[in-house]
């Protein structure tokens, strides 16, 4: 006999590991509103990550991929805790062997903003950790110097506060989530965000059939499509080496809008797509941007970007 969601019989605690920042409890806290109305019972596990640790290195410096996520990954996979509550942008296109995004909920902001300080500065620098924002935004404003910014959200406000910079690139969707939306800033709405911006995901072991029924119920299935779409497009470019590199789809009605584009480390080289595809040929559309992406000059963009990092 199968059962349904509702009849399933969660006999154990649900144990949701999350970094330790305010906004990734704030999103940990989402997760687990959710599963506790459909009647689980859940614990926020908090855990440290290395990239949390190091706050002066430049993320592509300090290997990138996994960087926010391994610590939570080891928990899973050491069974400590059931399920990992990741931004989706953090997430590497290729997970851990055994684990899998299992669900992620409906997607909040996905731009960038500009943060200004409260004492305007007339130097133009402007501050990012993320290779694509700098890459974007070199390309659009070419006179700017950019410094490296590392650090949770709050702790980067108050660097800012105490700089020289003119302005910093946050993601909109943790200056709401955090309650922020006081600040001085403007939306950046030209900039191609990062796959999977504005996204959390849920990952868990493959294997762990008990909760499935749970975040089956909590997943957005529109949000899941779009995040695959894009990570697909992330990591057929990737090729091995970090680059700036920016996707973003979104669904109405029937249809499927993306955005995409791969950008030299200074923003002086671009390829860009924009598109649009009926929902039902979406299948594989990822691929296939990335791979009209690398025919476009794509495959010496990136052997360029490589020999520069």
């Amino acid at each position: 006999m199968f059962l349904s969601w509702t009849q399933t019989n969660l006999t154990r605690m649900i144990r949701i590991g999350t970094r330790k920042s305010a906004l990734a409890l704030w999103q940990a806290n989402q997760v687990k509103d959710k599963l506790d109305q459909l009647g689980a019972t859940t614990i926020l596990v908090p855990v440290e990550s290395k990239g949390d640790q190091n706050l002066t290195d430049p993320l592509y410096r300090m290997g990138i991929q996994g960087i926010f996520t391994k610590t939570l990954d080891a928990a899973l996979i050491d069974k400590k805790i059931d399920i990992a509550v990741h931004s989706l942008k953090d997430v590497p296109t290729v997970l851990a062997k055994g684990i899998e995004i299992s669900a992620v909920l409906e997607r909040g902001a996905n731009k960038d903003v500009i943060v200004y300080p409260l004492k305007k500065n007339q130097d133009k620098i402007i501050a990012t950790g993320s290779l694509r924002r700098k890459a974007q935004w070199l390309r659009k404003y070419p006179e700017y110097k950019v410094e490296n910014i590392r650090g949770n959200i709050n702790k980067r406000l108050e660097k800012l506060e105490h700089s020289l910079w003119s302005g910093a690139i946050f993601a909109k969707a943790g200056i709401e989530r955090l309650g922020l939306s006081g600040l001085n800033y403007d939306n950046l709405d030209w900039m191609i965000s990062a796959p999977g911006q504005g996204v959390i995901g849920i990952a868990s072991l493959i294997s762990n059939n008990e909760i499935k029924p749970y975040l089956n119920k909590i997943n957005c299935e529109k949000t899941k499509l779009c995040a695959k779409i894009e990570r697909t497009f992330l990591n057929t470019l990737e090729g091995g080496c970090t680059a700036p590199i920016g996707a973003h789809s979104r669904i109405e009605n029937d249809t499927l809008f993306f955005k995409g584009g791969l950008f030299s480390l200074d923003g002086k080289d671009a390829i860009t797509l924009d598109d649009q595809i009926s929902l039902n040929q979406s299948k594989d559309f990822g691929l296939k941007a990335a791979k009209r992406i690398l025919n476009q000059g794509g495959i010496s963009l990136l052997k360029k970007i490589k020999y520069q990092m």
